[in-house]
């Protein structure tokens, strides 16, 4: 199989990963993009990019017609479906073969059989496989779903056998919390896939999530290329991925690798594929899942591979044999993974959306560092697709080394405009519990719950205060503030606390800066396209400084801060107001479960709005009345839409 053009079909980091590659082994490429991509780095990436529809993935990249238009349009002879929307579509796989374009994947039958999670794990068993005890049966009904529950027993998985990625799966530990598990799943994994099927799973608790990639080609040789550990997982999300797993000794990698290669086997499969494991506190692995295409992780596979697996799908593709044979391959130091999340870890993950004001990668690159992402400075993130927009990988010669070139490369790479999980992520890979490999596919979610103090809100310097200050008194465009010697006094906020601060800037670069009764000298350096250098209490020092608007938009010292100069003539309808319920993101209403006229507790759910990938409930903040209700399900808002109006009980009490 021949072909010369490539089309991918997705978005973001993974389709400008592949185009890379690609284009590196001389292959042309086509991109395609929807409304809200329009202006994307994939989309300029490419040889040639083609429109495919509006902005929800339902409306372009979930598509067979426009995607496979657009393959004949270019002339595109091959397509890389890239992870998530259709690529582990069979029937879109089917059109593909039907369209005589050559899916970069395995084969449709291969998809299906392990798409359908309760079909895959039948033939696991089958296989030998280990597989968590579970039900797989016909009875979908609400009824029978719970009988089969009280069988199983508690904590368990209610699991959609369509897709993947964490979509519609709910962790159910206690019987009281079934009904909505099973609602929740089939509500997101209708959504998502199309399909409300559900099965249950046993969880294996306090348990580790270690997967295999595994490749096959159509000459009958297929390989395992180690294992990946992502246990570090947040609300079945994965978080930190790295390789090889620190729990796992030569024979239970080699174990594990057999199991995985005769899963491929046991399907046909071609291509890339990866087998999920979760293992015990005993390290037995038991089968959870394939995912019939590439995975977001397989960087770190690559690193310590030396294995581009792009390369190795378009030459399986093409009908080659595999590259390397399982003698060949060894694995050598150790890399990790960090997802950078457009969310916020401090408000339970809460996603965000807007205008990207600082990204610049580049700065953070030297040898071992990588990072796949696809956005750039002025790019604006939408409420549309996944909340991951970079991926920070590194390889270093043991762990230790790695997390230490890890840490490093996320202070040298901020991104500034949208709250994110950088400094989470930092914290997390210095974590006792992750130093000492002891983390669980829960645990990050039991610390949530327990209030523990990684993912509460870093405590702000006096000096943060102070830089941010000086960026404000040196910003180009305000020479009567850069170049005056009179003081300028103004008040700064930082999420709910206002101080007053005041600066005296001198011609020869100083800068007096007093916080409330303490003034310390600054002197700065330059201040040249965001970059702030200056010393501080004697110490030379760099920041990044982007001023917009009011805000000031900080990284300093591997934190993001964001402050406001507060206006003297403050809005009065910004500020709280428990009788007006806004959204919290931009997003689409799932449910609304209430109407004119009810009446509300405070904590009473009200409305929910999905975006990336996640349900956010709004909440009555005061028991009332609902006044007015200004949403219906399907709707998009924007963030802080008004959603519901409440007439609250301590009002009517006082009329």
């Amino acid at each position: 199989m021949t072909f010369s053009k490539i089309l991918i079909a997705n978005r973001g980091e993974i389709a400008c990963r592949v185009i890379r590659t690609a284009r590196n082994l001389g292959y042309q490429t086509v991109a395609v993009y929807s409304d809200a991509d329009r202006d994307a780095p994939h989309v300029q990436l490419a040889d040639e990019a083609v429109h495919i529809g509006g902005s929800p993935a339902a409306e372009s990249y979930l598509k067979f017609d426009a995607l496979l238009d657009a393959a004949r349009k270019t002339g595109a002879d091959a397509l890389h479906p890239g992870y998530g929307f259709l690529s582990e579509n069979a029937a879109f796989a089917q059109a593909c073969v039907d369209a005589n374009v050559v899916f970069i994947g395995p084969p449709p039958s291969a998809i299906e059989a392990m798409g359908d999670k309760a079909l895959a794990k039948r033939r696991m068993l089958d296989a030998g496989v280990p597989c968590a005890p579970g039900y797989l049966g016909a009875d979908q009904s609400d009824a029978g779903l719970i009988a089969e529950a009280e069988k199983l027993g508690f904590p368990l998985l209610v699991k959609a056998v369509a897709g993947g990625g964490g979509r519609g799966m709910r962790l159910v530990r206690h019987f009281n919390e079934l009904q909505q598990g099973i609602d929740g799943a089939r509500r997101e994994a209708t959504s998502a896939f199309g399909d409300g099927t559900l099965m249950l799973e046993r969880l294996i608790d306090n348990g580790r999530h270690i997967e295999i990639q595994v490749f096959a080609d159509a000459h009958g040789n297929a390989v395992y290329l180690g294992e990946r550990d992502c246990t570090a997982q947040r609300r079945r999300q994965k978080v930190i991925e790295e390789a090889p797993s620190p729990v796992v000794s030569p024979a239970m990698r080699a174990a594990m690798g057999k199991d995985a290669v005769a899963a491929a086997l046991a399907v046909g499969y071609r291509g890339a594929g990866t087998v999920e494991f979760i293992v015990d506190d005993k390290l037995n692995h038991y089968f959870l899942e394939m995912n019939t295409r590439l995975q977001v992780e397989h960087p770190v596979t690559e690193c310590i591979t030396g294995y581009d697996l792009v390369e190795w799908q378009l030459q399986v593709a093409a009908g080659d044999p595999l590259p390397a044979q399982q003698e060949d391959i060894t694995l050598t130091g150790h890399a990790i993974e960090a997802r950078l999340y457009v969310e916020d870890p401090y408000t339970a993950f809460a996603p965000q959306t807007g205008k990207i004001v600082w990204w610049q990668p580049e700065r953070a690159l030297h040898a071992g560092v990588r990072i796949d992402d696809g956005i750039r400075q002025g790019s604006v993130v939408s409420p549309f697709y996944d909340p991951m927009v970079a991926k920070i990988i590194v390889h270093g010669r043991d762990r230790d080394d790695a997390i230490r070139r890890l840490r490093a490369a996320l202070a040298n790479v901020p991104l500034l405009g949208l709250k994110n999980n950088g400094r989470f992520l930092s914290d997390l890979v210095d974590h006792p519990a992750f130093r000492k490999a002891e983390m669980t596919t829960t645990l990050i979610d039991q610390w949530l719950d327990q209030g523990e103090s990684l993912l509460q809100a870093p405590t702000i310097s006096d000096d943060a205060w102070r830089v941010a200050a000086v960026a404000i008194a040196m910003q180009q465009g305000n020479s009567w503030r850069a170049d005056s010697v009179a003081a300028y006094g103004f008040k700064l906020q930082y999420a709910d606390t206002t101080r007053a601060v005041r600066v005296r800037p001198d011609r020869a670069g100083g800068v007096a800066v007093t916080l409330e009764d303490t003034t310390v000298q600054a002197r700065v350096v330059a201040f040249d396209q965001g970059v702030l250098r200056f010393e501080l209490g004697g110490v030379a020092q760099t920041a990044i400084a982007v001023i917009a608007g009011s805000d000031v938009h900080l990284a300093w010292a591997g934190q993001n801060y964001v402050f406001t100069e507060v206006s003297a003539f403050p809005n009065a309808d910004a500020l709280k107001d428990a009788s007006k319920a806004r959204s919290p993101v931009a997003g689409k209403v799932t449910q609304v479960l209430v109407a004119p006229g009810a009446t509300v507790e405070n904590g009473q759910q009200l409305v929910c709005v999905e975006a990336m990938k996640m349900e956010m409930w709004l909440c009555a903040e005061s028991a009332g009345t609902v006044k007015a209700v200004h949403a219906k399900v399907g709707d998009q808002v924007e963030s802080g839409a008004l959603l519901v109006e409440l007439e609250l009980e301590s009002t009517q009490k006082e009329a």
